[in-house]
């Protein structure tokens, strides 16, 4: 029978492509990766990896499995985790995936709640793009993810959590900064700044504008950038107005760097959403964040974190 830590070590090589990279990460020898990965080769009777230049690639055999061990470790866990939780305890590591800026701002407030709850659990943030994020938890890589799209697909359950405001900034200079309001026809000889195209903030402007028959190709595109902190500071700047999460534009706003304009009948909002895969069991630890996450106490800290945001907002 093969060593479970061995699957471990096949699947960082795999991972990193290079037993030396591999070794580093698990504070291993690369010495000691060889010997791991020749175990379990002698065990299975084939070649796992291949050399290819400097790195190293999976053969037939080790991708097939790739899948079958991550599996497999993933039982492993619960199963190690379900045992503690029967003694009373909440243990375990979880990994939660986050595409939205509002994600970012929001998870760590309530991780903290979680935890003073729960100590003994880990809760590690996987940040990435919302396509990542929902692929990985259709094929099992993620178990948990924060998003503000859904995909029809079978296994992913969603609970929204967070109605998150989308909101016009404009340098605090910009003479739109002691308008009341604008109009959505203002924005058309505006220099304007947006989020890549896959990005939840640019899909929601752009079906509001849509509405108003206002189409993408019409808008003075200055800039597209791959994150709301980045826009926040290019708006700073100077360099054009933008549509980001009021979240990513608080410390902006509460400073006095950057003004919120409203639009006439164009307030523009976006549901946040906890998903999860139906598929996989989930450990006692996840299954009590999934609850966590809509119990009041979840909610009275997110209402916490909103009326702290929205008092950064400047009266005109």
């Amino acid at each position: 029978m093969f060593n479970v830590n061995d699957l471990i070590v096949f699947l960082e090589a795999a991972e990193c492509g290079s037993f030396s990279e591999a070794g580093r990460n698990l504070h291993l020898s690369q010495p000691a990766i060889s010997q791991k990965i020749d175990s379990l080769q002698k065990h299975f009777g084939t070649k796992l990896f291949v050399r290819h230049g400097r790195s190293m690639r999976l053969t037939e055999a080790g991708q097939a499995l790739k899948p079958m061990a991550k599996e497999l470790l993933g039982f492993a866990h619960r199963l190690e985790e379900t045992m503690v939780s029967l003694q009373g305890e909440v243990v375990g590591e979880m990994t939660i995936g986050c595409s939205t800026a509002s994600g970012k701002y929001l998870l760590p407030g309530l991780i903290a709640t979680f935890r003073h709850r729960y100590p003994m659990v880990r809760i590690n943030v996987q940040v990435s793009s919302r396509k990542s994020v929902l692929e990985k938890l259709a094929t099992g890589d993620l178990t948990l993810g924060i998003s503000s799209k859904r995909i029809d697909q079978r296994d992913l359950e969603y609970r929204d959590f967070f109605t998150d405001d989308v909101i016009l900034i404009v340098p605090s200079n910009h003479r739109w900064a002691t308008y009341a309001r604008i109009y959505p026809d203002d924005l058309l000889d505006e220099p304007i700044i947006l989020r890549e195209e896959v990005a939840g903030t640019r899909e929601v402007l752009f079906d509001a504008l849509r509405r108003r028959d206002i189409f993408p190709e019409m808008l003075n595109v200055a800039m597209e950038l791959g994150n709301a902190e980045a826009i926040v500071m290019a708006v700073e700047e100077g360099i054009g107005v933008a549509f980001v999460s009021r979240l990513a534009a608080a410390r902006a706003l509460e400073m006095g760097h950057i003004k919120e304009v409203e639009i006439d009948g164009m307030a523009l909002q976006r549901s946040i959403s906890l998903a999860r895969n139906t598929r996989i069991p989930p450990t006692r630890a996840q299954l009590e964040f999934w609850e966590f996450i809509h119990s009041q106490t979840a909610q009275d800290k997110l209402l916490g974190k909103l009326a702290s945001v929205e008092n950064c907002e400047v009266s005109y």
